[in-house]
């Protein structure tokens, strides 16, 4: 299957790309690509029909926003720093991956499969989800921790991965995908303001908690103490050193190859998941408009959805675009 699918790509999906953009229609292209999937989405939850317990602990992010090191984070807390995996989704079940493409059904243990959690010290699993607030399963029983990033990160790191797991040669310039971008078609949960208001408007419930990436970087352990308190997990202070160790850039590094999805294109290396793990390091990719123009779609889109999401407290604004929204909002 992955053979099959490195030939389609190289031989079919990168010339159409190719052919598309030569045409001017691949916005137009990845605009249809996105309705289609929204709407598969709504009509085949993977979710329906499914009611959470008490052992279950969502994590919930928009792509590529510190999701394997929030489940990290959550599975050695589970197992008390000493949890063991040769792939992540061997442990952690991913139900909407799916709904991407017949070649990932079976790429995360299945939910019903997923037991191991019967046997944890703290008798918890992690659940994966990229889906919005809307089509995740709700339940007083369950945990939620939703992580949200600066959304100029995560087009940067979302960009590499897209083209280095799946797209190759077949990748569009740094400019379409901006522009898609913008428009919200971008990959799974296509709108950034969309998924990040909706975790958002969920944070005074008891049983969820939103994180930003930002503070992560900032104070790795406060973090972890924070997840711990919220899923009522008393360890001791050796545990929780233990759970920063692992949960480290340097150690994740070590094992990318316990989260990374694999080779997937024909004529690269596998796809690396911790590529760098930065924040406000979106310049390497973008240019300051583009950075601005980011920051000042997601500020718009946020009002629009009626949001009061603290956008600079999980972003860091551009230089001109903090000056705008600044002299916007005279008094704060």
């Amino acid at each position: 299957m992955q053979l099959f699918s490195s030939v389609m790509t190289r031989f079919v999906f990168a010339p159409l790309m190719w052919a598309m953009q030569k045409l001017g229609r691949a916005e137009k292209m990845f605009a249809t690509m996105a309705e289609k999937r929204e709407e598969h989405f709504s009509k085949r939850n993977p979710f329906r029909g499914y009611t959470p317990g008490p052992q279950d602990v969502f994590v919930m992010t928009f792509v590529k926003s510190g999701t394997n090191w929030m489940m990290q984070i959550v599975y050695q807390l589970i197992h008390h720093g000493r949890g063991e995996f040769d792939h992540i989704h061997d442990v952690v079940p991913w139900p909407d991956a799916k709904l991407m493409s017949p070649m990932m059904s079976k790429y995360a243990i299945p939910l019903e499969q997923a037991d191991d959690w019967q046997t944890a010290p703290e008798r918890k699993r992690v659940i994966k989800t990229h889906l919005n607030w809307e089509l995740i399963p709700y339940s007083e029983q369950a945990r939620y921790i939703a992580v949200i990033r600066d959304p100029k990160d995560v087009f940067v790191s979302a960009y590499f991965f897209l083209r280095d797991a799946g797209m190759g040669g077949a990748m569009p310039p740094v400019e379409t995908m901006h522009r898609i971008f913008l428009a919200d078609r971008f990959m799974l949960n296509a709108s950034w303001p969309a998924a990040a208001a909706g975790y958002w408007d969920q944070r005074n419930r008891p049983n969820v908690l939103v994180i930003s990436f930002k503070g992560m970087k900032r104070d790795l352990e406060g973090t972890v103490r924070r997840v711990a308190a919220f899923l009522e997990i008393q360890v001791s202070d050796e545990v929780i050193r233990e759970v920063c160790r692992k949960a480290s850039f340097d150690y994740m590094k070590q094992i990318d190859h316990k989260f990374a999805p694999g080779k997937m294109t024909l004529g690269t290396p596998p796809a690396s998941m911790m590529r760098k793990g930065r924040q406000g390091g979106s310049g390497e990719l973008l240019t300051p408009e583009q950075q601005q123009a980011i920051d000042a779609h997601c500020i718009a889109e946020l009002k629009r959805l009626g949001s009061d999401l603290p956008y600079e407290e999980f972003a860091d604004l551009a230089a001109s675009a903090a000056k705008t929204h600044a002299g916007a909002a005279p008094g704060r």
